[in-house]
């Protein structure tokens, strides 16, 4: 569904209810019989108009949009404006349903007594929670780059949990602020085990290109000038290692 059926939908919509609304203040100067039937009249309009809004039309005005992949990248000591905003993706091609919040929590978890599975699961409901899901994904992205890195700890309980013993000087800020764990938001909890749950199984990283580190747009840390920047998601900035090119 494009734009233009939804506009169409919504104008077919309005219509409806306008001729509903007009003979229903038009009725007490009818007679009887013909206030009922200019009654039945609109009310069979409005409910032609509301067939129009087909659940298509709904997913397609409501369905979350992609980000582009890479917009915003910049090599290190680049200007870096930290309020800009991605490109969204239109072209349905581009759109997966991971990022769909219907067909996400759809999902079973296979996982809940796996140690890297509730590791990832902790990072991702305390570092991204306040994120749309294409946010979440990308903060869990950079959890299983690093675990790919020889840089970091092996494991995704190591990663998020590397130099936790540092009260403020962890990886993860929740790791080593003293504040608790415990998630306690249900239905943030449950997004963010089910993203958990995809990215363990193996789903790709198309998000974050590699990206090893983030940061909130709030600052901006000396190490990120260190770093390419791969793309604004939501309140985060994401960056991986400076590619090196070949010199003679």
């Amino acid at each position: 569904m494009t734009a233009n059926d939804v506009s169409r939908a919504a104008r077919a919509l309005f219509r409806g209810a306008f001729s509903a609304l007009i003979c229903l203040l038009a009725a007490p100067a009818l007679a009887g019989d013909d206030a009922r039937q200019s009654l039945l009249l609109a009310l069979n309009a409005e409910r032609e108009a509301f067939a129009q809004v087909t659940p298509a039309v709904l997913n397609r005005a409501t369905a979350p949009q992609v980000r582009e992949q890479g917009e915003g990248a910049a090599a290190p000591g680049a200007a870096d404006d930290t309020r800009a905003t991605p490109v969204r993706m239109e072209t349905p091609a581009q759109y997966e349903r991971r990022y769909e919040r219907a067909w996400l929590l759809e999902q079973e978890i296979t996982l809940r007594g796996d140690e890297q599975f509730q590791c990832l699961r902790e990072a991702i409901y305390h570092e991204a929670r306040g994120e749309d899901l294409v946010g979440q994904f990308a903060v869990a992205e950079v959890i299983l780059n690093r675990v790919d890195s020889a840089r970091f700890p092996g494991s995704v309980c190591g990663v998020v949990h590397q130099n936790a013993h540092r009260r403020n000087a962890c990886q993860f800020s929740y790791a080593c602020n003293g504040r608790s764990r415990a998630l306690t938001e249900p239905r943030a909890r449950a997004v963010a085990g089910r993203i958990a749950q995809v990215m363990l199984s193996g789903a790709d990283r198309p998000l974050t290109l590699g990206a090893t580190h983030f940061h909130a747009t709030s600052v901006r840390p000396g190490w990120s000038r260190r770093y390419e920047r791969v793309a604004p998601y939501g309140a985060h900035i994401f960056y991986r290692p400076a590619q090196r090119t070949a010199s003679n």
